[in-house]
């Protein structure tokens, strides 16, 4: 039986830089020796194409290479899972998890590399009042509890101001590494939208291009956010609109008008609409379509237009012959053509590059005061915009992901399109539990809200309680509506598996304490999601329990994984306990293999840990694993 500790590749976020070797190595074995990447052979591979100029195009600031390291640096964090902060648990397919971004990030990547359709994400904009995250090299795990106050420390969140010498490029450092890791989660057909204002617009866009690929640039949208001018500007220019960066394959595109289209004549070809016919080129352009179109029966000639007809002579035949051309009474009509609505190609249009009309910024404080008694945000972004991206960008059971949620609107805005269109989405929403300060104008009012809820003051909290109203609100408008408004809550955490870290002082008492191998804080339900994340199964996976030979045993994955975290596991209950445990995987009979997986310390001796372990292989279960 093979123990699972820290340091093992299994209980860390996936290694991307070995898994770039990897992929290399299957590529072009003959550039890598002894795990080390010959760049002289790589170059000749690729023809001599790799570039190694200084002086290219791109962009580049200071920290660059840094922040693409810290999104290769695996994170050997955890979700530690919360159903007291849940809505609906045990059934609901969507999540909530408060932590920094970028190590939930890494933390997703087992179970949702390539699994995401649609991200939409509103990152800070950096105007001088956005905190800055000094994200750490190092240990990134205690950095991040040290700056949201869950361990004791000086450092905290602060401002990121144009004095601090590198305004852009600290804010460009933040974005970078959570954008590659961002990429890996979405789908070969997925879609991201990025809301963005001018200050950082052109950094982003090229960062994107390098990061998402140039190729793969759809739009770049324009919001008119403010409904009114401002009139307090020092410039003299309001600044009225938005940004919105969209890469992918293709979005959906706007819904079709139908309502032009009727069957006034009982055409058994359906309903139509009377298009145009008139051409887009000169006669010297395009000379075979500047012709006299004549009616065949009344002989009325109605000339030609000064940019021809759409059609050449053979194709304007065949279309009087099939009946499809309306001929005007005059002679100086203009005749038009039937277009029938079963042969549209699709039921959408082009989705304009100009978006959210009369959807402004006041709408998304309005969608809060609708579900608050108090105004606990300010400037929000609107539940109707972001509904049009999920609809543009996601349908059925689709998985979107937000992860700068703040006040949770893009949550709001799934569960508000799956009511409308039937759909079955998904949402994982990811916030950081940045402290609100009662002696900042500007976040009393909210940290007094999070005081009345009886939690802690962080706008975590808010976005969870913006999630828990606004679903009772969807189900309350829409009667009929049986989707999911639930969601389920996780907490970025250290490891539940303990490092060795040995007092050289004491080592009886170190020795003594590394008997049990996991942490003495932490629940089974701890372990299992940590299970889960390391081994790459979905977090909303259906997990059952069942009592074998007086223990619980989880199944995960219909039996995917099959789960003993007792604390005692006698001799005599080794063999009915493996017994047990084949006669149930028979039943749930999964598709692949199952990992079996035990607490260490639970074993009497290696001779019961060996027992278990061959009766287990006697049966097909291989692989048999101890924490």
């Amino acid at each position: 039986m093979e123990k699972l500790t820290a340091q093992d590749p299994e209980t860390k976020s996936p290694d991307l830089v070995a898994e770039n070797i990897e992929t290399l190595k299957t590529l072009f074995p003959e550039a890598v020796t002894e795990g080390k990447i010959n760049f002289e052979v790589l170059r000749q591979l690729l023809g001599g194409v790799v570039d190694e100029r200084e002086e290219k195009y791109g962009l580049n600031w200071h920290g660059k290479r840094r922040a693409r390291q810290l999104a290769l640096t695996p994170s050997t964090g955890t979700l530690r899972p919360c159903p007291e902060d849940s809505v609906d648990w045990d059934t609901t397919q969507n999540m909530v998890i408060e932590g920094d971004n970028l190590e939930v990030l890494k933390l997703l990547q087992k179970s949702y590399s390539g699994k995401v359709k649609l991200i939409y994400i509103d990152p800070p904009y950096n105007t001088g009042k956005d905190f800055v995250y000094p994200d750490d090299f190092r240990d990134s795990i205690k950095n991040y509890l040290e700056l949201t106050g869950q361990i004791e420390s000086g450092r905290r969140i602060t401002s990121n101001t144009e004095a601090s010498g590198r305004f852009h490029t600290d804010w460009l450092n933040m974005m970078y590494p959570r954008l590659k890791l961002a990429r890996n989660l979405l789908r070969h057909d997925g879609v991201i939208f990025i809301s963005i204002d001018d200050g950082e617009l052109s950094g982003l866009r090229l960062a994107a291009n390098e990061i998402l690929g140039e190729e793969n640039f759809l739009a770049c949208f324009i919001w008119k956010s403010r409904q009114n001018k401002d009139n307090r500007t020092i410039t003299g220019a309001s600044v009225d609109h938005e940004y919105i960066l969209c890469y992918g394959n293709e979005i959906r595109g706007a819904s079709r008008d139908r309502s032009q289209y009727s069957n006034p004549d009982n055409d058994p070809r359906g309903d139509w609409t009377s298009a145009n016919m008139v051409g887009i080129a000169t006669a010297n352009q395009r000379p075979n379509l500047h012709y006299d179109l004549i009616h065949p029966e009344t002989g009325i000639n109605y000339g030609c237009p000064n940019m021809g007809w759409r059609y050449d002579p053979n194709t304007m035949a065949r279309l009087i012959t099939e009946k499809r051309i309306l001929w005007p009474v005059n002679a100086d009509g203009r005749p038009r053509r039937k277009a029938f609505l079963a042969e549209l190609d699709s039921n959408f249009t082009g989705f304009s590059t100009i978006i959210g009309e009369e959807i402004f910024t006041r709408d998304g404080t309005a969608d809060i005061d609708a579900l608050f008694e108090v105004r606990i945000f300010s400037f929000p972004k609107a539940m109707r915009l972001l509904a049009g991206f999920v609809e543009q960008g996601s349908h059925n059971e689709d998985v979107v992901l937000d992860f700068f949620a703040g006040s949770g609107t893009t949550g709001h805005a799934v569960m508000a399109q799956n009511a409308t269109d039937g759909g079955n989405r998904r949402y994982i929403l990811v916030q950081l539990p940045e402290p609100l300060d009662p002696g900042d104008r500007d976040q009393k009012t909210a940290a007094d809200f999070c005081d009345q809820l009886g939690k802690s003051r962080t706008i975590a909290e808010l976005t969870k309680e913006r999630l828990r109203r606004a679903g009772r609100k969807i189900r309350e408008e829409n009667p009929m509506f049986a989707g999911d408004t639930g969601f389920r809550v996780f907490k970025l955490d250290t490891t539940n598996i303990k490092a060795w870290d040995p007092d050289r002082d004491d080592l009886p008492r170190t020795l003594q304490e590394s008997v049990e191998h996991l942490k003495a804080d932490r629940t089974e339900q701890d372990i299992l999601y940590e299970l889960l994340l390391k081994l790459g199964l979905d977090l909303c996976v259906p997990i059952e329990e069942r009592i074998i030979a007086g223990k619980t045993v989880h199944s995960i994955g219909e039996g995917t994984l099959l789960v003993c975290l007792t604390q005692e596991i006698a001799r005599d209950e080794v063999e009915p306990l493996a017994l047990g445990i084949v006669e149930w995987r028979k039943e749930l009979a999964p598709a692949g293999e199952t990992t079996c997986v035990f607490r260490d310390s639970a074993f009497a001796d290696d001779v019961s840990k060996t027992n278990l372990t061959a009766i287990l292989q006697q049966y097909g279960l291989e692989n048999v694993r101890s924490l």
